[in-house]
Order: C-alpha cells, then sequence, then structure tokens
C-alpha cells in the first residue's frame, strides 16, 4: 500500500497508571502544547502537571521538546530537560504518574502491550487519520488490525437496486424496518405537505398489497370536534384505471374518533367501508384507514384500499401502515413548524423594513468619525431631558436628522415632531404657522388654524433657521418657552401647550446678539443644551461612507445596478471641501447615478462647485470679492491658520507642516486667536 506520510511523521502514546490512553498525531509545522489547561492540545490531568507543561516541535529535522518553565520540570528516561531536548524514537516522556512515549511508528509503542483497550484506540486512531498500513496492522500482540469496508452512505437508504440487495436474505419484517427507515428519511427532506404526502403514498404502495390511497389532513388551526367532512385532501394516489374514491366519511369519523386504525376486508357488500366509482359501484376488496396522530389528537388518516380481488391487505400490512401514519404525523409537524417560521419571519422582515422606512429619516445618520460619534453621545444625553435644544452647524450637515433623533430617542417619541423653518415665512406668516389665528384675523383667515404649538403638544417642534425670526415674534416665543400661554393671532383665548423646542441655526447667533439683531434673553433660553453638527469637510472619513449609502438609495430608487464609484471618482470626493456639506452630496451623487453610462461613478459624472466654503467665506470675503482690506500682520495670520485649518478637516499636525511650524506653536496660537472647529461660521 506504501507510506502515506514524510519521514517526519511521528506519534506521541499517552500512557496513564497502568493503561494506554490515547495516540496523538504529531505533524510537521505544528507545535503541540502539553499540561493541564483546556487550551492545551494535549490535557493531562494529572496534578503534578503544569497548565503549560511543555511543547513538541519540529526544527531543522528533528522532533524537540521544550520544557514551558513547568513547576515539577519534565522527565525523559531518567533525566530532566534542560532547555531544548531532541527526541528519539523509544523517548519516555514523564509528568506525575503519566507517560507519554515518542515513536515514528505506532508498532514500536505497542510491541510489549497486552492492554486490548489500547489496541482498540490505536486502530481507531488509524482508521480517523489514514496512517501507513503497516502501523495499522501492527497493534497488542502483534496481532494484525485491518479495514475491511469503507462506506460513504448506507445502502438502507438508498431507493435503487442496491437498497432492495440490502433487504434480501432478512425477515419480512426486517425488509419492512429497512423500507420504513428509508422512508422516514425521504420524508424528513420534503418541502411541503404535497411533496411529503407523495412520499408516503409512493412508500405505502411499495410495501404494502394495494393499489390506491390519499392522505387526509385537518385544517392547520382547525377548532372544534374533528370528523370525515372536515379532512382536506392533500394527495392520492392509484395504480388501477380508476381514480382515487376519498374515504367514506363513516370511517374516517370512526378512525379518528377512535385513534386506531382499521383494516376490513371483503367489504364488497358494506358501503359504508367500500369506495364507490361514479356510478356507485363499490370497488373496494380491503381497505386500510390508519390516524396521524400529534400526541393525543388526531390530525388526519392515511386511506388505502386494494381493487384486486386475488389480493388483499393483510395485517402485517396494517402494522406498516399504522408506523407510516406515525412517522407522516411528525413530518406535518415538521413542516407546519418550519412554515409557522418562515411566515414569522417574513412578517418580521415587512415589519422591520416598514419600520426603517418610518424611521430611516428620523435617527439614520451615517457616520464613523470621532465627530460624529461626539454627536451621538451628545444626541442620547440631550434625548434623555426634557430641556430645550440648540443645534448648530453649516447649511446643509444634517441639523433636522440630528433633531429628529433627539426626538425620537426622548420619552415624547410616541407623538409628534412637527418642524418649521423660520426663513420661509415673512414675520405675519411666521406668527400665524407658529401661534395659529382666529376667523378674520387679517385677510384671507377665512377659518380658525392651530398653529404649530398647538399641533405638536406632548411632542417636540423644531425651529430651523432660528436666527431669522423677527424682534416682534421673538419676544412671544420667549413668554412661551418660559411656559407662559399664549393667544391665537386675532383672539383673545389663551392657549397653554407642552411641548419641547429644538431650535436649529447655520448663524453666528453670539455676533447677533452683540450687533442686537437677536435677544439675549431669548439666545440664552435656547441654549440651555448645544449640539454643534459638524461640516462634512471636517469628517472626511465618513465622505466614502456617506457615498455609498446614497448611492445605494438611489440604486434602489432608480432600478440602476452601478457598482461604486471609480478610484479617481474616490480621490476626487475627498479632495472637494463639500460647501453644501451633505445635502451636496446627496445631491451628487444622485445626479451621478442618472446620469453615468457605466458601471461605476467616474470624475466625468460628478457636478462640483467652485464656491467657497462658509468658513472660507467668512474668513476670507474681501479676498473672495477681489477688494483689498487692509489688516494688521495678527489678523492675516489668523485668517491663513483658520483657513488651512479648515483645508486639513482640523488635522492639526497636517496643518503644522503646511504652515512650517511646530504642532505645540499651532496650539497656542489657536488658543491666542480663539479658533474653534465648532464654529465654522467664525473664528
Amino acid at each position: 500500500m506504501g507510506r502515506r506520510f514524510v519521514s517526519q511523521l511521528a506519534y506521541l502514546v499517552i500512557r496513564e497508571g497502568s493503561k494506554w490512553s490515547d495516540v496523538f498525531r504529531l505533524v510537521p509545522g505544528q507545535s503541540v502544547t502539553v499540561g493541564r489547561s483546556p487550551t492545551c492540545q494535549i490535557v493531562i490531568k494529572d496534578e503534578r502537571c503544569s497548565r503549560n507543561h511543555f511543547e513538541v516541535f519540529l526544527s531543522s529535522g528533528q522532533w524537540t521538546l521544550r520544557d514551558l518553565e513547568s513547576r515539577n520540570g519534565t522527565m525523559v528516561g531518567n533525566e530532566m530537560v534542560h532547555g531544548d531536548w531532541p527526541l528519539k524514537p523509544g523517548d519516555v516522556i514523564r509528568i506525575g504518574h503519566t507517560q507519554l512515549v515518542f515513536v515514528y511508528k505506532l508498532s514500536e509503542a505497542f510491541n510489549n502491550s497486552g492492554d486490548g483497550s489500547a489496541s482498540r484506540r490505536a486502530a481507531s486512531t488509524t482508521e480517523r487519520e489514514s496512517i501507513d498500513e503497516d502501523d495499522a496492522n501492527v497493534l497488542s500482540g502483534g496481532e494484525p488490525t485491518t479495514i475491511t469496508h469503507r462506506r460513504g452512505h448506507t445502502k438502507f437508504l438508498a431507493p435503487d437496486k442496491e437498497g432492495a440487495e440490502a433487504e434480501s436474505g432478512i425477515s419480512e419484517m426486517g425488509r419492512a424496518a429497512a423500507r420504513l427507515c428509508r422512508l422516514a428519511f425521504e420524508l424528513a427532506k420534503a418541502s411541503d405537505l404535497v411533496a411529503m404526502a407523495d412520499l408516503a403514498l409512493a412508500g405505502l404502495a411499495e410495501g404494502t398489497q394495494i393499489d390506491a390511497g390519499g392522505l387526509l389532513l385537518l385544517p392547520a388551526n382547525f377548532q372544534g370536534e374533528p370528523n370525515g367532512k372536515s379532512l382536506e385532501l392533500i394527495a392520492s394516489r392509484t395504480s388501477s384505471a380508476h381514480r382515487y374514491v376519498r374515504v367514506s366519511d363513516f370511517l374516517a369519523s370512526t378512525v379518528m374518533r377512535e385513534g386506531e386504525a382499521v383494516l376490513a376486508r371483503n367489504v364488497m357488500g358494506d358501503s359504508t367501508l367500500g369506495a364507490r366509482d361514479s356510478r356507485g359501484e363499490i370497488l373496494a376488496t380491503g381497505v386500510i384507514c390508519a390516524p396521524i396522530r400529534r400526541g393525543n389528537q388526531v390530525i388526519g388518516v392515511l386511506h388505502l384500499y386494494s381493487t384486486d380481488g386475488s389480493t388483499s391487505p393483510s395485517p402485517d400490512d396494517l402494522e406498516f401502515t399504522l408506523a407510516v401514519a406515525d412517522t407522516v404525523a411528525v413530518a406535518v409537524e415538521n413542516l407546519r413548524r418550519r412554515q409557522e417560521l418562515a411566515d414569522n419571519l417574513r412578517r418580521v422582515r415587512t415589519e422591520n423594513v416598514e419600520l426603517r422606512e418610518r424611521l430611516g429619516i428620523r435617527s439614520d445618520i451615517v457616520g464613523r468619525s470621532e465627530a460624529i460619534h461626539r454627536v451621538t453621545e451628545e444626541i442620547a444625553r440631550a434625548a434623555a431631558t426634557n430641556a430645550t435644544v440648540l443645534i448648530r452647524g453649516e447649511s446643509g450637515v444634517g441639523k433636522e436628522l440630528v433633531a429628529r433623533a433627539v426626538h425620537y430617542n426622548s420619552p415624547r417619541r410616541d407623538n409628534v415632531f412637527v418642524c418649521l423653518n423660520c426663513a420661509a415665512l415673512s414675520a405675519e406668516l411666521l406668527a400665524s404657522e407658529l401661534f395659529g389665528h382666529e376667523r378674520g384675523a387679517f385677510t384671507g383667515a377665512t377659518e380658525r388654524k392651530i398653529g404649530k404649538f398647538e399641533a405638536a403638544h406632548k411632542g417636540t417642534l423644531m425651529l430651523d433657521e432660528i436666527g431669522e425670526m423677527s424682534q416682534g415674534i421673538q419676544a412671544k416665543f420667549l413668554r412661551v418657552l418660559e411656559g407662559h400661554p399664549f393667544e391665537r393671532v386675532g383672539g383673545s383665548k389663551p392657549v397653554k401647550v407642552d411641548v419641547r423646542v429644538i431650535a436649529a441655526t447655520n448663524r453666528d447667533l453670539e455676533r447677533d446678539v452683540a450687533e442686537g439683531r437677536f435677544r439675549r434673553d431669548l439666545f440664552f433660553r435656547l441654549r440651555v443644551l448645544e449640539i454643534v453638527v459638524p461640516a462634512l469637510r471636517k469628517r472626511q472619513e465618513d465622505i466614502p461612507l456617506l457615498a455609498d449609502f446614497f448611492l445605494d438609495k438611489f440604486n434602489a430608487e432608480t432600478g440602476r445596478k452601478i457598482k461604486g464609484f471609480t478610484p479617481a471618482a474616490k480621490e476626487q470626493l475627498l479632495k472637494y471641501l463639500w460647501p453644501g456639506n451633505v445635502r451636496e452630496l446627496k445631491n451628487v451623487v444622485e445626479r451621478a447615478v442618472v446620469l453615468c453610462r457605466d458601471q461605476e461613478i467616474d470624475v466625468g459624472d460628478l457636478l462640483l462647485t467652485k464656491l467657497a466654503t462658509a468658513g472660507d467665506t467668512e474668513m476670507s470675503a474681501p479676498a473672495a470679492a477681489g477688494k483689498f482690506a487692509p489688516i494688521s500682520l495678527e489678523d492675516m495670520e489668523r485668517r491663513h491658520i483658520f483657513d488651512t485649518l479648515n483645508h486639513t478637516g482640523w488635522n492639526k499636525s497636517k496643518t503644522a507642516a503646511i504652515l512650517g511650524i511646530e504642532r505645540s506653536t499651532l496650539d497656542r496660537k489657536i488658543h491666542r486667536y480663539g479658533l474653534d472647529e465648532n464654529q465654522p461660521s467664525s473664528a
């Protein structure tokens, strides 16, 4: 047969006390650790053995033992191991009462052993590991053990000629058991009730003297007293010229009520048992009807009959049918459970999809940068309170998304979220939208209108672009924030509401307060909690993630199958400063998906502008306008450092390298000039 292993292959044969207990194969390239720890490849249950006692490995063609600073040391023969010990065939390694013999051939370990259990264990190991034939043949006392047969599958489950040959030479009961085993195996693989019923009837036709039959079941959620009329025919089979005739209601009801199988022969004169054809003639000469039971409950019947007068079902056929019926009951239960699980899974998936669609825009903040992580933490802290929140950030960064996340993670999540853009309305219309109006309050007010405050009762009201609110409305708005009732425009009845307010702005409110455009008291009332949403250029690591997110979204909406972005397009997305932030990125990707002609979006598909970012606009307006404004070197340095920080996404190491100064110097200048990455509109 020849050797199947390389020359370095070896074995450790383990002896515990007076018995050989196991054989472990040593494979070149794999270090084997021996010890008490369950993580060792060879676990020795000996109190004198350390958790990691020693290891064996192949080095330069030589199997070597290395003691791992064990508590009691390692003995090879009668010598204590120090450092690395080269192993020779026949070496006995001792740990307490345990011995391990190192050999190249198993025959070298077992020649002097009369322990039969070791022989059996070694034989098992040789079969499992496919060791060399000589080693497999030399076991206890020199008696050869040979592997006589190998098979991948049992022939008793084979439905072909080989399965029939397996039944020859055994008793009728043995053949029936083999057929039942094969049938049970097939039923377990059935994909649905009809396929299962067809298999069961085919197996019964093979194993009994019948030529027609049907499998009938009660509906899955049947309630009430079971009877023959309630049964549904799942499948039928016939080998005669006549089609299958359904079981009589009397016979089915009797079997289901009593829970016992029935064999009836010579039924030609009994209309309650025999099967009738279309002309009313009784066809059956013998009938079997067996209950399909789930515990004590009958869920259906197997109905079989013979139309050949020369043959008739026997008591053995009844036994076989009853066994098949019990097996079918298990298969039915498994199929119905599987169907129930599949239905539940589909329902849960549908609910999840609907929930994601309903909540996706409210809480789906995409990003994994440190800046977004900080925003997420601030949202969690703000959501747990009922305090007013001021959200700040450039236009397009996703302030409304943050506001929705605060609301839908707060105790008010089950109530409404109302959003109003203060910059989109004039002062008069804004007052009407916020507080409502009475009929006839002004021209066009033909009926009473409920304002956003009343509409958001018990919920959350988000006021976007709060900095655009006029001074007159600011005063009334402040009173409502402080808990006072308000009156609708043109009305006199006080209205009191319970509303949480979230305000958002891209303006520098501190400067507006200083210049008198925004009320100081309202500013402090709004800024109880503050969340600053960073500009997209300050979290560049989120750009590829957001681009892929929008690509998947618009692929699904348009039916396109664009695979992604070319490397050049990805580089362009990262280099661009995104003055319109996430909103601009979304629009750029949407346009690219619609107009892209290839499978990947390339640079030519990206429509990018040359507009300055908000920081550039605020800090470099004179230069951008092409005008000269004399300023001090200190102001010039301040602006240049700010612009460079914005360009690098506030990467201070990169900024210091561009400016040619030390990082510590840059930190001092940032502190000196009061620069803050969270104040993008002003430095």
